[in-house]
């Protein structure tokens, strides 16, 4: 008899990518997904546009048997809902608020902090508020603070009519990421690229791709600006703490410059440069990072 188990043509590839259980929270009126995965001493780990927590999924399996990994998705990202305009400001500011508000619902304390993308501006605008929940970071190919620099291939998504045809309409936006934020792009495998573009089916359920790419802040005149200059004064208040900065060198985006200006603030952090890896490190050398983050979260 043959039984061989076949896979359930109802349940989507990149399922098996990430076999995880959803919790959900109120924020402000609206559901936030995130994973609760293990027990131990907490990892919050938080992730930047266009991603969602399928990003960290690796990083989840390798240290939930240690920690209690808590991985939230923004509200308008991931498996968490997708309010439009006229219901949610998708302002830096409030994505912060957001992620206090889980933090405080779910008492998280002594909190290891990981952060990728504009998940360091998010995570660290929440530490600033609340420094006595958090005790080590670890931050990757992000910023938190206020930078005149800004890819060419990030800006022509401000450009008004195009860059919400481009992003919203023809989902360009993850489909270029999902190509040119990696060196070793045979690791973007079909299940791989599924997952990421999974959350983004519609039109209105990329409005948050969009957003956040219009509300990097430029300008003064910009209502984030102000929002990442408190975020960057608050900074030198963690300069004592346990710093750790993993960085693909080869990230076209948050490049070598973002990795100095942070050790301008941590001079004496832990930092690993991988020569060999982009933007989205963690795809490109994830079995290499586990170890880093094994021993740094462990203190």
């Amino acid at each position: 008899m043959n039984t061989k188990q076949h896979p359930d043509p109802a349940v989507p590839g990149w399922r098996e990518l990430y076999p995880f259980e959803s919790h959900y929270v109120d924020v402000g009126g609206h559901r936030m997904h995130y994973l609760d995965e293990g027990e131990g001493p907490v990892v919050l780990m938080v992730h930047g546009n266009p991603t969602w927590s399928f990003y960290f999924r690796d990083l989840v399996i390798a240290l939930r048997d240690r920690f209690r990994v808590i991985v939230p998705d923004h509200i308008g990202m991931g498996l968490s809902d997708k309010p439009g305009l006229d219901e949610y400001s998708f302002r830096l500011a409030r994505r912060s608020d957001d992620l206090r508000g889980l933090i405080e619902q779910l008492d998280l304390r002594d909190i290891r902090l990981v952060a990728h993308d504009w998940g360091g501006a998010i995570a660290m605008g929440t530490a600033v508020d609340a420094p006595d929940r958090f005790s080590r970071f670890c931050l990757m190919n992000t910023a938190a603070f206020r930078s005149d620099r800004i890819p060419r291939k990030i800006n022509v998504c401000r450009i008004p009519i195009f860059g919400r045809v481009a992003v919203q309409g023809l989902n360009l936006f993850i489909h270029a990421a999902n190509r040119l934020t990696v060196v070793r792009r045979e690791r973007m495998t079909r299940q791989v690229r599924e997952g990421y573009l999974a959350p983004y089916d519609t039109w209105a359920h990329r409005l948050a791709l969009i957003q956040f790419v219009l509300d990097i802040p430029m300008k003064p005149s910009h209502p984030t600006y102000a929002t990442l200059e408190k975020i960057e004064r608050g900074l030198p208040q963690f300069a004592a703490a346990p710093m750790c900065l993993i960085w693909g060198m080869r990230d076209w985006c948050f490049d070598e410059h973002f990795l100095g200006r942070f050790l301008d603030y941590f001079p004496n952090a832990d930092t690993h440069r991988f020569e060999d890896a982009g933007h989205y490190v963690v795809e490109d050398a994830h079995e290499r990072i586990v170890p880093i983050l094994e021993r740094f979260l462990a203190g």
